[in-house]
């Protein structure tokens, strides 16, 4: 569990909140829009409508030599320009940023992309023609996959394409311009390029006909902080441009011309969860105790070395999740031993011995690392993934695991706990263990305990087994609900029925801690469940001890939780376990 502490804490001296309340608009048979939620956050503005322009070439033909001179040219002051904004967006706080643009370089430089234009070159066609050929064959194909997360690639590739296409054509991209004043900017769909180009003094919100919210247009949105629905269909590009509309990216719905009911209540909620921010943000640093002293322990999941420091500035007790997935991923071999060590050591220090789990590399599913060669399946989510991977390649298992352990040497004894993920076997979790205890004799490094993720219902159904080989577990309620509901999160229809707070979901949580409590071993949360206050409260009455969560999330949870006792969240608890429906377990909290 997080270790006790970052201050003490003081009922008498300050100020707790109850959990700020969901958007719930009047009944007033407003105009509404429905989308999937990409990012959270309630916004009123006008809306602007937003066309981009895509560049299109003609087969002109040319001399073979002459046009790969051209093409390798072009490519290089694509790769430059990709690497000046990423360098531009380390400078700043969207680290996030720079890394979706180091995946655009990785994906320009794609060997089999570049190997398909130059064949076109050499039969005589001009180089942006055989580009722009390539480029549209393989967006197509990406849009057309049955995988949601890979066809949401397209939109990279399409951004990378024009990119070079604007090259060739000698035009130059400048941020587009908005007039004076807020704007919700609607579009059919953006590109990394677009949403980095934005102006967030002018764009307050983003509203697309199409896209997802796993694309990299929604995570940089994320990161902006920009309230943002996806997939809100065709409706909203025929909205008359200046259109006044309400945009809650927490429900995933848009409002145009809402009545001046809707309006004040909206207003009305925007100035009382400002207050309560300000409130949570300014105690962000009080452990999350309960009315009646008990604590819940908030640590944060984090995907890259340089938001340690961030985590715990932003009221963090440690790192709950490490994902390390980020080392893997966009590049064309695996990340060396020492490449590895190097960024662990880095986030030990940044914790200054406050606790950090460290995931092995979950790697299958919607994150694809070509250079492991792992085989086309028809549902990769339940395929070779995870552990799984991890097992089968114990060559680059056990290069982690070796910088892992020499990593953990240098931290204080205790600090660093190793997790494996999508555990869904005893023999599984004891094979891992097994290359574990072999690697670290090898290292010659102390101990560290073990931690698994409870994701897929066979790990609920045999939680009293797993939790006798291991430390602690810790839910991963994305994965689960996914897993227990059947249902794609990701899916533009069903997406926003895979919600967490399901009563299914709660039975698998609430199961899973009481055997884990049996065999004396503690549970935690680091899903998005977690992050979500009503999730917090109910996962709380329901026994788990930590709450791992994203580092926006941070202080309105503690925050939250400090509103409450012990008595009050079982109470809660217990009744959602009741519910029938997740509508029935959210209504509870109002």
């Amino acid at each position: 569990m997080i270790a006790d502490g970052l201050l003490s804490s003081d009922h008498d001296a300050a100020h707790v909140d109850r959990c700020p309340d969901a958007w719930t608009p009047p009944d007033t048979g407003a105009r509404v829009v429905t989308g999937t939620s990409a990012s959270p956050g309630l916004v009123i503005a006008p809306v602007f409508q937003y066309r981009s322009e895509l560049v299109a070439v003609e087969d002109i033909g040319g001399n073979p030599e002459v046009e790969r001179a051209l093409f390798d040219q072009v490519l290089e002051r694509a790769d430059a320009e990709l690497q000046r904004m990423s360098d531009d967006a380390e400078a700043c706080p969207l680290p996030v940023q720079a890394e979706i643009f180091d995946v655009h370089r990785a994906l320009l430089c794609d060997p089999d992309m570049l190997l398909e234009v130059r064949g076109l070159i050499e039969n005589g066609h001009a180089a942006s023609w055989s580009w722009q050929q390539v480029i549209e064959s393989r967006v197509a194909r990406l849009r057309r996959a049955r995988n949601r997360r890979l066809a949401a690639r397209a939109t990279d590739l399409l951004d990378i394409g024009q990119r070079v296409l604007r090259l060739f054509a000698g035009a130059v991209r400048h941020p587009f311009e908005l007039p004076p004043g807020e704007w919700i900017l609607v579009a059919d769909d953006l590109t990394p390029s677009d949403t980095a180009h934005i102006n967030p003094k002018n764009v307050v919100g983003l509203c697309t006909s199409s896209g997802g919210p796993t694309s990299h247009t929604a995570i940089l949105a994320r990161a902006r902080g920009l309230p943002t629905v996806v997939a809100a269909k065709e409706t909203v590009l025929a909205l008359p441009q200046g259109t006044l509309a309400v945009l809650d990216g927490s429900a995933g719905r848009m409002y145009p011309e809402p009545g001046d009911e809707l309006l004040a209540s909206a207003r009305e909620f925007r100035a009382a969860r400002a207050r309560k921010q300000a409130r949570a943000d300014a105690e962000r640093f009080r452990p999350a105790v309960l009315t009646d002293g008990h604590r819940v322990e908030i640590a944060a999941n984090i995907g890259e070395a340089s938001e340690a420091a961030t985590a715990i500035e932003a009221g963090a007790e440690g790192v709950g999740l490490l994902r390390t997935e980020f080392m893997f991923l966009c590049r064309e071999t695996a990340p060396t031993e020492e490449e590895q060590f190097l960024v662990y050591c880095e986030v030990i220090a940044a914790l200054g011995g406050l606790p950090l789990i460290i995931r092995t590399f979950d790697i299958g599913g919607d994150k694809v690392a070509p250079y492991l060669d792992l085989a086309p399946e028809v549902n990769p989510f339940l395929g070779v993934r995870g552990i799984r991977l991890s097992l089968r390649r114990p060559d680059v298992f056990r290069i982690q695991l070796r910088a892992l352990y020499r990593a953990a040497a240098t931290a204080k004894p205790g600090t660093v706990k190793i997790m494996f993920p999508m555990i869904a076997t005893l023999e599984d979790l004891r094979s891992a263990k097994a290359a574990a205890e072999e690697v670290r004799a090898e290292v010659g490094a102390p101990a560290c305990e073990f931690g698994i993720m409870v994701e897929v219902p066979s790990a609920v159904l045999m939680a009293r087994e797993l939790a006798r080989e291991v430390a602690f577990l810790s839910i991963g309620t994305n994965d689960l609900t996914q897993y227990a509901l059947a249902i794609d999160r990701e899916h533009p229809e069903l997406g926003r029925e895979a919600d967490s707070l399901h009563p299914a979901v709660l039975r698998l949580i609430d199961q899973t801690v009481r055997a884990a409590q049996s065999e004396g071993k503690w549970v935690g949360v680091c899903g998005g469940a977690a992050s979500d206050p009503i999730g917090a409260m109910l996962l709380t009455g329901l026994g788990v001890s930590e709450l791992s969560i994203s580092i926006p999330s941070l202080a309105t949870v503690k925050a939250c939780l400090r509103g409450y006792s012990s008595t009050e969240l079982k109470t809660l608890a217990r009744r959602a376990l009741g519910c029938s429906t997740a509508t029935e377990v959210r209504a509870l909290s109002k």
